[in-house]
């Protein structure tokens, strides 16, 4: 035994007084740390789910939704929550949101025709089941991030460059969104896709894009002309049609007038005949007086009836012949003596 242990030994101990007021001290302690477990335990038995959102109470492991909003109770230390976000979220591919730099690895993509072309897009989506998106998957984003890539790139290899750049956007928007939707409910990880827009599509190099910007241009120089031909032609067609109509009917109204005109010709041709067939001879000489009018309109005819020397017509412009001698009154006279000893012989014979 040491010096110091027997120095221990045979000092005398004294006995420690406990204050008046130390049992009161315990007493408000313990009942502290009661009050302190009963507000824990209290705030841990209740939780709350706000509007666009979505619960899951999970008992002993055993998961279940609650999608009511409001305050809800649970078991503190056997009922765990477990709270999601059910509104509309996105994140892009190709593109950081944030810096709006380009991602070579997702944006840069190959067509049918064998032109690289950097696509950018969006996408859009929701959990629709909260327990799957919870149990199933550990990151149920970068799964649906990797299945729209998959489905963007076939797609894409699908159409050419040209398709890709102007007039296929909405198609290919399309076709990649059905497609996602088919793989996401083959996965059914517990989210739903909204939509998949494609923000910018463009050549990877600079000499590429001014290419394509002036292959646009052409394009749009086209159908500008296209439309003003459109324009004019839907401007004069009318007008020709018009124009074609008014031809065709003044030809109708020709050919009625001709057929009115030949048909009346027909009628005096068959009278004259009628005529002709009755006396031969007297309508023959009328038929030639009547000529002669009509060709000689201004000239004077002097018709001999046979009894006299003179045998000839003469003609004013060839003969002058003074006015008193032949009248007009004696002209008819003796045209009608001629016709009238013509009948009585033609009825002799």
């Amino acid at each position: 035994m040491t010096d110091f242990d027997e120095m221990n030994t045979q000092r005398p101990r004294k006995k420690v007084k406990m204050p008046k007021g130390g049992k009161h001290v315990k007493i408000a302690g313990i009942v502290a740390v009661g009050a302190v477990l009963v507000g824990v335990m209290a705030t841990d038995c209740t939780y709350q789910i706000q509007e666009q959102e979505q619960a899951v109470l999970s008992t002993f492991g055993v998961p279940k939704a609650v999608s009511e909003t409001g305050l809800h109770f649970k078991i503190p230390y056997i009922q765990k929550v477990y709270k999601v976000n059910t509104t509309i979220q996105g994140f892009p591919i190709g593109y950081e949101e944030v810096t709006n730099a380009t991602i070579s690895n997702e944006g840069i993509m190959i067509t049918s025709d064998y032109n690289f072309i950097d696509v950018d897009f969006y996408v859009e989506y929701r959990i629709a089941d909260p327990v799957k998106y919870l149990y199933t998957s550990q990151q149920p984003e970068n799964i649906l991030k990797n299945i729209s890539q998959g489905c963007i790139r076939t797609v894409i290899a699908s159409y050419d460059v040209d398709s890709v750049l102007t007039t296929g956007k909405s198609e290919i928007q399309s076709k990649i969104k059905e497609m996602i939707m088919q793989k996401i409910e083959e996965q059914d990880i517990g989210i739903q896709l909204v939509n998949i827009t494609i923000q910018d599509s463009e050549p990877p190099t600079q000499d590429v894009m001014k290419a394509f910007k002036a292959v646009e241009t052409a394009k749009q120089g086209k159908e500008t002309a296209l439309n003003n031909a459109n324009k004019y032609r839907n401007e004069k067609l009318p007008e020709a049609e018009a124009q074609a109509d008014q031809i065709i009917q003044d030809a109708e109204a020709q050919k009625q007038v001709r057929i009115n005109e030949a048909e009346a010709e027909v009628a005096k041709f068959n009278a004259m005949y009628e005529e002709y067939a009755k006396n031969p001879e007297i309508t023959k000489k009328r038929m030639f007086y009547e000529t002669m009018e009509e060709v000689l309109p201004d000239m004077k005819l002097i018709i001999d009836d046979g009894s006299g020397v003179q045998k000839v017509l003469p003609i004013d412009s060839f003969v002058e012949m003074p006015e008193s001698t032949y009248s007009s009154a004696d002209t008819t006279k003796n045209a009608s003596a001629d016709i009238s000893s013509d009948a009585s012989s033609e009825n002799e014979q």
